[in-house]
């Protein structure tokens, strides 16, 4: 039985992390979240010690680590805003445990290189949650993609509307600081599966940029991808919304529709299984995501010429 460490727990993907722990067959020792929202840990560890000041959790991390070899941390699982995401990376592997990071791992590709060198000074790993590299729509799409000829180029369009309410740009997720914006925020893990399905990015064009949607180009070895992201209920279509969805999620390659809608609650699962194993997404593997959306963020919107998503027209 590995001992796990929990930083925000009362997020809104935190439940998803217990969920993993337990069905491993692991134990949370102890949890983080400056928000005591956090009854949810009493239906999967009751006995887990919980902090809201990160100093008495660091404390007691320590005092677990020098004094209770029995009970010290094996993984530290972070599930806090993005932008914190860096500091608390460094903090599980000072702390000599291994990380296992919600994405996006960082904001900028150069983060990745001092992490990188505190896992080489620590010995300790780090692991990113990349959920849809383990999606099996996803992967049977990979090997149909490398199978075929080298010099194929796939059309593919990514729409995904996950509409939000107005707290949204209250929150530290309209703050681009914090979280990065939109194409990093509901982005990243998209842009990381296009990256696992169709190779090195080639081009990468920015042609939306606002606080609650953005839409661009990006080009692949194998693909052409036309790409739009929104968390504003208008951009869903008419037909979607009359019958009551609040998010839309649609990517068609060459024409076709690739259905990956069902099974997502269970890939936190299976990436934790994978990481106990010894098989999970290390550093260099985020690099070309947090490459693309570190370029998205700091483009300026070019012309719309050439390939663009239809949506911007809408």
């Amino acid at each position: 039985m590995k001992h796990f460490a929990l930083i925000g727990a009362a997020g809104y993907i935190a439940p998803r992390h217990m969920h993993a722990i337990k069905s491993t067959g692991n134990t949370l020792v102890a949890a983080y979240d400056p928000n005591d929202s956090v009854g949810i840990i009493d239906s999967y560890f009751p006995e887990s010690d919980f902090f809201t000041e990160f100093e008495r959790f660091d404390r007691h991390i320590d005092k677990l680590y020098r004094a209770n070899p029995g009970r010290r941390i094996n993984y530290v699982s972070i599930c806090s805003p993005n932008y914190l995401h860096d500091s608390h990376m460094r903090f599980a592997l000072r702390s000599g445990a291994d990380a296992i990071c919600e994405k996006p791992l960082v904001s900028n590709p150069w983060n990745i290189d001092g992490l990188i060198e505190m896992e080489r000074d620590t010995g300790r790993k780090i692991n990113a949650i990349l959920q849809l590299r383990l999606h099996p729509a996803i992967i049977a799409l990979r090997e149909r993609v490398r199978s075929a000829k080298q010099d194929t180029k796939h059309e593919v369009d990514l729409t995904y509307i996950t509409s939000r309410g107005h707290w949204y740009l209250q929150s530290w997720k309209g703050d681009v600081k914090k979280s990065g914006g939109i194409a990093t925020n509901i982005g990243v893990h998209f842009f990381d599966m296009l990256h696992f399905i169709f190779g090195d990015l080639q081009e990468n064009i920015l042609h939306l940029s606002e606080d609650t949607k953005a839409a661009g180009y990006l080009e692949y070895e194998k693909a052409r991808v036309r790409w739009f992201l929104s968390v504003d209920i208008d951009d869903i279509p008419s037909t979607a919304r009359n019958e009551g969805k609040r998010t839309y999620r649609s990517i068609t390659v060459d024409g076709d529709e690739i259905e990956f809608s069902d099974g997502f609650t269970d890939l936190h699962t299976r990436s934790y299984e994978e990481i106990l194993a010894g098989r999970g997404f290390g550093l260099e593997e985020n690099r070309t995501a947090i490459t693309t959306v570190s370029t998205i963020r700091g483009a300026a919107p070019a012309p719309l010429t050439g390939d663009y998503h239809p949506f911007i027209k809408k």
